[in-house]
């Protein structure tokens, strides 16, 4: 069974979220008018291809949408300001989401667990290794994309059949959707927030192969009923 890390397992989006109102504060006293959101989405979106994804990749994109917005006018030491933000999520401790630390201790008893994660590969060790959860799992696989392929590529090098296997996570994007297409089963757990690049609607989802729970405390015994 695969489990992603980030707002499945630890919370992740909220620290974004927040940090995106901290630009949004700060560009506007720059610039009152400007609509910090739309124009840093489009730079991330630009950027997926050059950085990827993480909190580098969307410091990066933070110090690029300053510049732009305020016509490369902005400080220095607002610059300084935004590169902290960085370093701070870097470095924040690793929050696990409710239910999980007992949930895991008990799948993993009767279930090989593969974290499978996407994003910087130093950030995402660093928030394993400080979760607390790294015993639990048999192995870790960290993907710069989750898509078709990668859960293709992970299987084969692990010697696991699509059938055997289920895939757990909170983006519809990115952890259900290519592991139903691939011919494994999903399970869906929803954050209260999610990046705009993983949004699906669910009417654009298959109608077979996935579940969704509300907490990781009820997955063991949904497992049980497959």
């Amino acid at each position: 069974m695969g489990l992603d890390g980030d707002d499945t397992l630890w919370q992740n989006e909220t620290r974004f979220q927040l940090t995106q109102t901290a630009l949004r504060d700060l560009l506007r006293r720059h610039v009152p008018d400007a609509d910090v959101d739309t124009h840093l989405a489009e730079v991330e979106m630009r950027n997926l291809r050059i950085y990827g994804y993480g909190v580098k990749a969307f410091t990066l994109s933070m110090i690029e949408t300053a510049i732009q917005v305020t016509d490369r006018r902005i400080p220095a030491a607002d610059l300084e300001v935004i590169l902290g933000w960085g370093q701070k999520m870097l470095s924040a401790p690793t929050e696990l989401l409710e239910g999980v630390e007992t949930a895991l201790k008990d799948l993993s008893l009767r279930y090989e667990l593969l974290l499978i994660t996407m994003g910087d590969l130093f950030d995402q060790e660093s928030k394993l290794a400080r979760s607390g959860l790294a015993d639990m799992f048999k192995g870790v696989e960290i993907l710069s994309e989750k898509n078709v392929e990668a859960y293709r590529s992970v299987l084969r090098r692990r010697h696991i059949e699509p059938g055997e296997f289920v895939m757990v996570g909170n983006s519809l994007r990115s952890d259900i959707a290519p592991a139903i297409a691939l011919g494994a089963r999903a399970v869906h757990i929803p954050y209260p927030l999610t990046w705009h690049h993983e949004q699906v609607p669910d009417d654009a989802m298959p109608k077979d192969g996935w579940h969704r729970l509300e907490n990781i405390s009820g997955l063991g015994e949904l497992l049980d009923s497959f």
